[in-house]
């Protein structure tokens, strides 16, 4: 108890006296709570190399870096800016000009020196500036007024003063800024050797951090649009049309990397997407698929323009919207004050005139279609500022962040890949045309940048060995295999089943019968459908929900039984708004298995791949390790295992209400690592750890995801708990490693404790990354490099234990490899043994006949995800359970639960 507290007399309780110390003891310290921490777990360190496979020289876009000045400084500066009123400047985008107007205009304060400034906060310099704190004023002429909204100095009577009042009337004005730079930080530039002798640290990062900063200050300078490590030139050779007035524009991605070959500059091509710039009826007819600006829906035109940035004609001033005229321009009137008519001490008259006569008839500018169309406003809420649309011209490199729809997604993948080839003189250009032996503050920094793409030492591991039906073995070629005349290695029974034909146009009788007869060829029999559940027209334009409904009443009032299994036909290829109510009406309500199709070029491979799908649905396998069968495969089939594939699936950009899916996959009927089954449930928007592996609703009860998969693995495999548990994880970026490993691997254990106390089972945690710019190259080849190949040396990390692999044959554009961390392994796998696995585990994906770029579990995770998350979109607030429309404790919205999925379907690979 505190000495101050006092007793409930208000007299201070005194402590009786410790008792003495004999002298021969040193007492210890007690240790707080606080003191005794869990065990911190960090990524670990590789323990070798594999040397498995063919060796193949390999060329990949690290150009390698030399820093020839290892004993200077980089200092770390804050940076301030506020107006002449002494407010912050919030606004975004300015910084880079006010500091290169200090740079400018103060150079001999500055001691002539340069520095990389972040555009926002932090300034950093080669060496330090004279002083620890520097303030600098100055003047930038020429910003456009609606950019922000600071300046006049407002008189007593909280008015602008006459000389304000009429520098407000001006369209562009000078501002005056002051600037403060205050010494944050020390980074000895050493911290870069040491990490790239594997002793990273917080120095390490920062210094790192500084020469992208350099980087994109280099790209600034030169006009690009930056976003993260990437920038894009204002050149329309870049752009493509992606439709829907959105363009995608190609730019570089460029970034330090530390490796195990020393500091490299990892170069890429890079896409993003922008507002197609011109004309703004132009952008919106794009936008909106009109007919011509007299069709377009305004409200929805007023959402996508609001804070894009126009230039106006003839002036070529630019501004930035805020919203649109309630009325037309030929109607739309604003009070305009006539000039030369002030006198002293009064009021200059003012006439009411629409827009549309002040630009004809008092600026002599013609206007062709603008009349009936609403102007565009750049002005404030209180004072708008209104142009005719044909006079406002969208500025070019303006971010568009909305999803893109399934189609523009399709352009945008055909437009932007590259041969190898290509790609590889496209970097060689770039590293040329950024010139960044130019850059002083590289050259500061004794940087120097070899224009030669890495070489690294590849191998190409061996092809797995499949097998299909009557224990034929399956051979892969190329990354790729095909059912010719083979049949598949475990077949269902496709009985008790029907078909539903939501209006799509098709031979319903010859697919069936096509369906039966490539069925027979395969070895999976199909028995004749019971029945075809044509959609009754009347409800054709109904809701999809009502729709499914409807078809659903009348299956049920026409069959014995429910069906084992419904063939769906579609009416549309591409989001079909059916897709999400059938699914979730199938198997939450109902418990049956179902595939949908839409009929549109059918044919035996068509029919083939169809059946594949349906066949694992039903609980069959097309093909299998021939590992699995022996039992053969290193370490996974001596000791019970189990594989989870996890991953985190979120809402579109700007959709900041819809729940994020988690989903868990997990291996079955060991020592199979080809049968799969899901686990999926709904968490907080946006947040990427998961957080229901382990969930203890009662002292003897846990509803969390692990359980649910433990217990299945335990009944598949024999009544067998798992000594081993591989975990794959997908989506997590460098800087969540830490979380993975001590936060989900913390509730995947509690809730192995939670099962059996006394079970420890060993654990291998690895991430899989897709989303990097490391790309591979075979040298004079136009080819992409061959499936299988696999480099762990180099380009890889210089203490941890991390490899690329290519499992795939990449058929266009460039491969993008799979980066592999692994970041915890209690068995002990050795190099070779692991590669082996993750290898093999990209040949047991039961939807295609070729190997695929990362490992089954994570595929199927992601599909699992996907396929529950097209559920949510169509949840209504009344269907849902009453917490939808609650809040959590924290006072956030509660996020609604993923429905459940019926006992009869929740084994099946439902999502395959």
């Amino acid at each position: 108890m505190d000495p101050s507290e006092q007793d409930g007399n208000g007299v201070a309780e005194a402590l009786p006296p410790p008792p003495p110390v004999p002298p021969n003891v040193t007492p210890i310290k007690a240790e707080s709570d606080a003191d005794v921490k869990k065990v911190i777990r960090v990524p670990m360190a590789r323990h070798g190399f594999g040397t498995k496979g063919n060796k193949v020289p390999i060329l990949t876009n690290h150009f390698k870096v030399n820093v020839n000045k290892v004993d200077g400084q980089f200092f770390h500066y804050s940076v301030a800016l506020f107006y002449e009123d002494g407010r912050p400047v919030d606004g975004k985008g300015i910084g880079r000009k006010v500091l290169d107007r200090v740079r400018e205009t103060y150079e001999a304060e500055l001691d002539g020196k340069d520095f990389a400034y972040d555009g926002e906060k932090t300034l950093f310099t080669v060496g330090a500036l004279p002083r620890n704190k520097l303030e600098f004023t100055i003047v930038l002429e020429d910003v456009p007024s609606s950019r922000n909204n600071g300046n006049a100095s407002l008189g007593e009577q909280g008015s602008p003063n006459e000389s304000d009042r009429k520098r407000i009337r001006r369209p562009y004005q000078s501002k005056t800024y002051k600037v403060e730079i205050s010494f944050a930080a020390k980074i000895p530039m050493q911290a870069i050797a040491n990490a790239l002798r594997g002793q990273e640290s917080e120095n390490s990062q920062e210094a790192l951090r500084v020469l992208d900063i350099i980087l994109r200050q280099h790209a600034a300078k030169q006009g690009c649009l930056l976003v993260r490590q990437s920038f894009f030139h204002n050149d329309p050779k870049n752009f493509a049309d992606v439709g829907g007035g959105v363009l995608g524009c190609r730019g570089f991605h460029s970034s330090f990397r530390t490796t195990q070959g020393g500091l490299s500059l990892n170069i890429d091509v890079s896409t993003t997407m922008i507002i197609q710039p011109g004309p703004v009826a132009d952008f919106l007819v794009a936008n909106q698929n009109a007919k011509d600006p007299f069709s377009l829906d305004w409200v929805k035109a007023k959402r996508v323009l609001k804070n894009l940035r126009v230039k106006t004609s003839p002036t070529n001033q630019e501004f930035k919207i805020t919203g649109l005229s309630e009325k037309t321009c030929r109607e739309q009137t604003f009070t305009l004050k006539q000039r030369g008519k002030e006198q002293d001490g009064e009021e200059a008259q003012t006439t009411e005139v629409t827009v549309y006569d002040y630009f004809v008839n008092q600026r002599n500018i013609s206007l062709r279609y603008s009349a009936d169309l609403p102007c565009i406003n750049v002005g404030k809420p209180k004072r708008p500022t209104y142009f005719p649309i044909e006079l406002c011209s969208l500025v070019s490199l303006q971010r568009y962040t909305k999803a893109l729809s399934t189609f523009q997604r399709a352009s945008l993948v055909e437009k932007s890949r590259q041969k190898p080839q290509e790609r590889m003189s496209v970097l060689s250009n770039a590293l040329k045309i950024n010139n960044y032996d130019a850059e002083p503050l590289l050259r500061a920094c004794g940087v120097s940048i070899n224009g030669n793409f890495t070489q690294v030492e590849g191998r190409v591991l061996p092809t797995p060995k499949l097998k299909v039906g009557n224990g034929e073995d399956l051979y892969a070629r190329n990354g790729r295999w095909n059912f010719n005349n083979k049949r598949v290695a475990d077949a269902c029974k496709i009985e008790r089943w029907a078909v539903v034909n939501f209006s799509a146009r098709c031979d319903v009788r010859k697919l069936i019968n096509d369906l039966i007869k490539v069925g027979e060829m395969k070895g999976v029999a199909v028995e004749s459908p019971f029945n075809v559940f044509d959609e009754n027209p009347q409800f054709r334009r109904a809701p999809p929900l009502v729709r499914v409904e409807k078809m659903f009443e009348d299956i049920q009032s026409k069959l014995p039984g429910p069906p084992k299994f419904l063939l769906c036909l579609l009416p549309e290829r591409k989001n079909c708004d059916i897709y999400g109510p059938w699914k979730r009406k199938n198997l939450s309500d109902f418990g049956v298995v179902t595939q949908c199709l839409s009929p549109m070029r059918i044919n035996d491979q068509y029919l083939t791949n169809l059946l594949l799908k349906i066949n694992a649905k039903l609980g069959g396998l097309n093909s299998v390790l021939a590992g699995e069968l022996a039992p053969s495969l290193p370490v996974i089939s001596r000791v019970p295992t189990i594989i989870l594939g996890m991953d985190v699936s979120h809402g579109s950009p700007g959709q900041s209400d819809i729940p994020s899916i988690a989903a868990v996959v997990s291996s079955r009927h060991w020592p199979s690592i080809s049968r799969y089954r899901a686990c999926v449930r709904t968490q907080s928007p946006k947040v990427e750890m998961i957080d229901g592996l382990f969930k203890r609703v009662s002292d003897n009860e846990d509803d969390g995801i692990i359980r649910e998969l433990l217990v299945d693995f335990y009944t598949s495999s024999g009544k067998r708990k798992p000594d081993q548990i591989i975990i794959f994880r997908d989506g997590v970026s460098e800087s969540q490693f830490n979380q993975v490993l001590n936060i989900e691997l913390n509730q995947i254990i509690e809730a192995c404790k939670f099962l059996d106390e006394n079970w420890s089972p060993k654990f291998v945690v690895i991430v899989a990354q897709k989303n990097h710019h490391t790309k591979f190259f075979q040298p004079n080849s136009p080819d992409n490099v061959q499936p299988g190949t696999i480099i762990d040396n180099k380009v890889c990390h210089p203490k941890n234990n991390d490899f690329y692999l290519c499992a795939h044959a990449g058929m266009i554009g460039t491969t993008r490899p799979t980066h592999y961390h692994v970041l915890l392994d209690q068995v002990g796998f050795s190099a070779d043994d692991l590669q082996e696995l993750v290898h093999s585990l990209s040949y047991v994906y039961q939807r295609s006949t070729t190997a695929i770029s990362v490992v089954a579990p994570i595929c199927y995770a992601h599909l699992a995800a996907t396929q529950l998350g097209q559920w949510m979109k169509f949840e209504d607030a009344s269907e849902t359970s009453s917490s939808h429309n609650g809040t959590a404790p924290g006072g956030a919205p509660a996020v609604p639960p993923m429905p459940t999925l019926k006992e009869s379907v929740r084994n099946s690979m439902f999502f395959c």
